[in-house]
């Protein structure tokens, strides 16, 4: 195990368990961006930190608890494969690229995590799982992020969405077309990055 690795998850504090479950996806990433381009490549060099420590920073914003989570534009898994790596929180991952849905599949098969794939466009979910907390990251401006989210927002969940450091340009933009609640709370892997906690969100 790297030395970034190891790092990483000591600061987090997963169980051993989840170690060699995040270590094993890992493995299983490298070999299948070595045929496929699942993230860029230039972040492959330091996934850990890029990817890994980005995703399992959503934890502290979660009760210890077991939840159940929608992670929409699941990508290579990041960062609802790695939530559902990391703990016993069951994850519903929305991706509706074939190649991707296809590592996604893959990985909950050779890790046993507790997560379901749905390929499928976001906008043609007809009756969203009841959720307690729906994740994006990298997925689309906030005024349309807010809209895809919203059946799930609508059910009670709190949305925890990672942006960048035009986060405050697209509040300003969505805040004209909706009412929302939020906590801003900054990303403990990048200094121009934030996770929105979205508790509320109302057109008009």
């Amino acid at each position: 195990m790297s030395d970034d690795a190891a790092d990483v998850l000591r600061g987090f504090n997963v169980s051993r368990e989840s170690e060699q479950k995040l270590r094993a996806f890992v493995d299983l990433l490298r070999e299948w961006q070595a045929k496929m381009n699942l993230v860029s490549k230039t972040s492959m060099a330091d996934v850990w930190r890029r990817h890994v420590a980005d995703s399992l920073q959503l934890l502290r914003l979660m009760p210890q608890t077991p939840q159940v989570i929608a992670d929409l534009g699941s990508g290579a898994g990041f960062p609802g494969l790695v939530l559902a790596l990391a703990g016993r929180h069951q994850v519903h991952l929305y991706e509706s690229i074939g190649k991707k849905a296809l590592f996604l599949r893959e990985a909950i098969r050779a890790t046993g995590a507790t997560a379901e794939v749905h390929q499928m466009r976001i906008e043609d979910i007809k009756e969203p799982p009841r959720v307690d907390f729906v994740t994006a990251r990298a997925l689309a401006p906030l005024d349309r992020l807010l809209a895809l989210a919203l059946p799930f927002l609508d059910r009670g969940a709190t949305g925890l969405f990672m942006k960048g450091q035009d986060v405050d340009e697209e509040l300003t933009k969505a805040t004209k077309s909706w009412r929302i609640k939020f906590d801003k709370h900054p990303s403990l892997t990048d200094s121009r990055s934030v996770i929105l906690a979205v508790t509320e969100a109302r057109h008009g």
